[in-house]
C-alpha cells in the first residue's frame, strides 16, 4: 500500500477499519477538553465500557447474596476464574486446561521458578536477555540467592551486537548451545520492553529443549499483542500481566500457562494452596493435596473476584473480535505511523532512529535525537499519552483496538509542532 501523510488518506484507512466501531467500546482521558491520543497501551490499556457491568454484578451479588454468593451468585465465585481460561487460551495458542489465572505477574514467575527450575550441581545456569525488565532481574537474582548461588555466575545474558539495537536469534541460540549441559533454564520476555522486539520464541524454545534445558517466556507485553502458539512451540511455562494490551485494569490478575505435560501430577514440586486442590473435595477439608488436573493446581488461594471480573469483562471484546483481526489492524496501524514519523523527520531539522526492529507487535520505540525531554513534555500537554525511557526514547504503542489512523496523522502533526516551537 502506498502511504500518505495527509489527514484525507488516514480518514480512508478507518472508513475501511472492520474494527473501526470498538474505538466507541472504551474510556478516553482527556486533555484540554479533548479525547487523548493514547500510545500507553503496552504499559496500561484504557479501560473497556463494559467493565462497569461486570464489577457491578459482582457487588451486587455481595450486596444480596453475601457469602452465599460463592456458589448462588449469577458467575459463582468459586469457579468465576475458570471462565477466563478458554478465551485466554485462544489468545496465547494454548489448550484451556493449560492456562490458569492468579495473582500478579512476578509472584506467578517465582511459583514457576519453584517448579521449573531446578538447579543441580552441574545444570544451574539462567540465560535471558541483557537488561531484562527489572522486575525479572529482582526474580532471577533473588531465586538463585535462595539456591544458594550466586547470580554473577549462574545468569547468563545474551547481548546485542556493539552499535546494534536489537538482538539477533542466532546469537540467542548460539548462547544457549554454549552454555549446553550447564543451562537449567532459558526466561526471557517474549516481547522486549523496551526497544518492542518480539523474540523468536519457536526457535529459541526449540534451541533450549535440545539443550535439555526448561523453556519459560515472561509475556507482559507480547499477550494480547502478537500471535502466540505456546502448546505448538512446546513451551514449558509462561506468564504475563492482564493490564497492558489485555486491558484488565491497573495491577489486575496474571495469566499463566503451563504445558499439558506437567498436569495432574503429584510429583511436580511447586507451592501449594487450598485452591489448586481436587475440586470435588475441596470442602471436605482433606489434609492431603490433590491437585487439580489442569493448570489451576497451581493456584493458591481463591480468585480475588473485584480484580478478575475486569479481565473478564476485556476478553468478551477479545472473543468477539479475534488475535487474527487485531493483528491484521496492528501491522497497518503500526506501518502507518512508521512512515508518518519518517514523514515528519524530512520536514524538521531532527534525526528521528526508529530502534524496534522489524520483528516487532505495536511498539515503535524511538530515538529522538537532539530533541531530548522536551518534547516528550510537550506531546504530554497537547494531548499525546506517551511514554519515555531513558537516556533519550519514547515509546509508542498503538492498541488496534482503541487507535485509529487519524490518531497516527494527528499524532505527526503535533510532534512536527513542538519540534518546530523550540
Amino acid at each position: 500500500m502506498q502511504f500518505k501523510n495527509t489527514l484525507a488518506f488516514a480518514q480512508s484507512l478507518d472508513a475501511q477499519d472492520e474494527l473501526r466501531e470498538y474505538r466507541n467500546r472504551f474510556h478516553y482521558p482527556k486533555v484540554n477538553g479533548k479525547e487523548v491520543i493514547y500510545f500507553t497501551g503496552n504499559s496500561l490499556g484504557l479501560q473497556p465500557k463494559n467493565v462497569s457491568g461486570f464489577v457491578d454484578e459482582v457487588m451486587k451479588d455481595w450486596a444480596e447474596l453475601a457469602v452465599e454468593g460463592h456458589f448462588y451468585a449469577k458467575k459463582p465465585w468459586w469457579d468465576y476464574h475458570e471462565r477466563l481460561a478458554a478465551p485466554l487460551a485462544k489468545v496465547v495458542g494454548a489448550k484451556t486446561k493449560e492456562v490458569t489465572v492468579m495473582n500478579t505477574l512476578t509472584v506467578n514467575l517465582h511459583l514457576m521458578m519453584v517448579s521449573f527450575y531446578r538447579p543441580t550441581e552441574k545444570r544451574y545456569k539462567i540465560i535471558c536477555e541483557e537488561k531484562a525488565f527489572p522486575s525479572d532481574q529482582y526474580m532471577f537474582q533473588s531465586q538463585l540467592r535462595f539456591h544458594g548461588l550466586d547470580p554473577n555466575d549462574a545468569i547468563v545474558e545474551v547481548k546485542k551486537r556493539e552499535g546494534e539495537h536489537y538482538w539477533r536469534t542466532e546469537d540467542v541460540v548460539k548462547t544457549i548451545d554454549e552454555v549446553g549441559d550447564e543451562l537449567a533454564l532459558v526466561l526471557m520476555g517474549g516481547v522486549n520492553y523496551y526497544n518492542g522486539q518480539v523474540f523468536d520464541m519457536q526457535a529459541i524454545t526449540a534451541a533450549g529443549k535440545r539443550n535439555g534445558a526448561m523453556v519459560g517466556w515472561d509475556l507482559a507485553h507480547a499477550v494480547g499483542n502478537i500471535a502466540l502458539h505456546l502448546h505448538d512451540w512446546n513451551v514449558d511455562f509462561a506468564a504475563w500481566c492482564s493490564y497492558k494490551y489485555m486491558n484488565s485494569g491497573p495491577g489486575n490478575a496474571s495469566g499463566v500457562y503451563i504445558n499439558e505435560k506437567y498436569l495432574d501430577r503429584k510429583d511436580i514440586q511447586r507451592f501449594e494452596g487450598w485452591w489448586g486442590t481436587k475440586k470435588d473435595t475441596r470442602f471436605l477439608m482433606k489434609p492431603e493435596f490433590e491437585p487439580m488436573e489442569n493448570a489451576d493446581a497451581w493456584q493458591l488461594s481463591n480468585a480475588p473476584i473485584l480484580s478478575v471480573a475486569p479481565y473478564l469483562a476485556s476478553l468478551q471484546l477479545f472473543e468477539e473480535v479475534g488475535m487474527k483481526k487485531l493483528i491484521k489492524k496492528q501491522k497497518l496501524l503500526t506501518s502507518y505511523l512508521e512512515f508518518v514519523l519518517t514523514e515528519v523527520d524530512k520536514q524538521v531539522a531532527s534525526s528521528f532512529e526508529i530502534i524496534t526492529p522489524k520483528e516487532r507487535g505495536c511498539q515503535l520505540s524511538v530515538f529522538l535525537h537532539g530533541e531530548g525531554r522536551a518534547i516528550f513534555d510537550y506531546l504530554m500537554k497537547n494531548g499525546v499519552i506517551t511514554d519515555w525511557r531513558e537516556p533519550n526514547v519514547i515509546r509508542l504503542a498503538p492498541a488496534p483496538f482503541y487507535c485509529s489512523f487519524e490518531d497516527m496523522f494527528w499524532f505527526g502533526e503535533v510532534l512536527k509542532e513542538g519540534i518546530l516551537a523550540k
